[in-house]
């Protein structure tokens, strides 16, 4: 399961709305091989639930993650950050044994 944040929950919503998504658009989350640490998350909007996605929904949000990504993703919570250390999505990720520094990657 992947857990939404308010302040990722209002940033979502925003963003659908600013950027024109249909109502039937979800946020996709997924794990692509690459950057520093090894592994990278990656999260846009996305109509099409493919025969193998799951399907979570938390707070409104329905999240969809292909069968692949779910491995690593499983505890994560998606967070929205607009201090002053960064502005954006961040992912706490319980799985990650390592991180980068910008936390846009981790290794298991």
């Amino acid at each position: 399961m992947i857990q939404v944040t308010e302040k990722a929950k209002e940033k979502i919503f925003q963003l659908k709305k600013e950027d024109g998504h249909p109502d039937d658009h979800h946020i996709r989350v997924a794990v692509q091989g690459g950057g520093c640490s090894g592994l990278m998350y990656q999260l846009d909007f996305d109509g099409e639930i493919k025969p193998d996605d799951k399907i979570f929904e938390d707070k409104g949000i329905k999240i969809l993650v292909d069968k692949k990504s779910i491995l690593y993703l499983i505890g994560t919570t998606l967070d929205f950050s607009d201090g002053l250390n960064g502005k954006g999505f961040q992912f706490v990720n319980p799985n990650a044994s390592r991180t980068c520094g910008c936390g846009e990657s981790f290794s298991v």
